[in-house]
C-alpha cells in the first residue's frame, strides 16, 4: 500500500471515529420507557475498533515519514514540519495585511483618524510568496506520498 492510501484511509477512520463519537452521545440519555435510536454497546465496540485500527495507521505513517527522504536531505516529517510553519506564518501575514487595511469611515473631522503603519502591500506580498512556497512543498510531498510505500 502506498503511503498516499494509507493517509486517505486515516482520514477515513478519522471521520468515522467523530460520526460514531456523536451517535453515542445522541444515544447515550433516553426518556424513561423510550428505546435509544442505536445500542450504545454496539456503538463504543465499533468505536475501539477503529480507534485500534486508527493508531495503526498512525504508527506505520509516522514511521514512513520518519524514515523516507523527500529528496534534498529532509524527511518526510521534517518537510511536514515547514509546512506546518509556513502556513502558519501565511496566516499571520494575511490576517495582518487584513488588519492593517481595513479603513474607517470618518462621519466628521472630529473623529479619530485610523492609519496603517505597516506596509500593506509588502505584507501581501510576503503573504504571496509564502503561499507559494507551501503549494510547491506540498506537491513535492504529495508526489513522494504517491511513490513510496507504506512501512510495517
Amino acid at each position: 500500500m502506498r503511503l498516499s492510501e494509507a493517509l486517505i484511509l486515516r482520514a477515513d477512520l478519522q471521520k468515522r471515529y467523530a460520526q460514531i463519537g456523536r451517535r453515542l452521545n445522541l444515544n447515550a440519555k433516553i426518556q424513561e420507557g423510550d428505546r435509544a435510536a442505536e445500542d450504545p454497546k454496539k456503538l463504543l465496540a465499533e468505536l475501539e475498533q477503529i480507534a485500534q485500527e486508527l493508531t495503526g495507521y498512525i504508527q506505520r505513517i509516522n514511521r514512513t515519514n520518519s524514515e523516507t527522504m523527500l529528496g534534498d536531505g529532509m524527511t518526510l516529517s521534517e518537510a511536514l514540519a515547514v509546512r506546518d510553519v509556513l502556513k502558519m506564518q501565511q496566516a499571520t501575514y494575511r490576517e495582518l495585511a487584513r488588519s492593517a487595511s481595513v479603513s474607517m469611515p470618518r462621519y466628521s473631522q472630529s473623529e479619530v483618524r485610523f492609519i496603517s503603519i505597516v506596509d500593506v502591500a509588502m505584507i501581501q506580498g510576503r503573504a504571496d510568496d509564502l503561499a507559494k512556497e507551501i503549494r510547491e512543498l506540498d506537491t513535492r510531498i504529495q508526489e513522494r506520498n504517491w511513490s513510496v510505500d507504506l512501512l510495517d
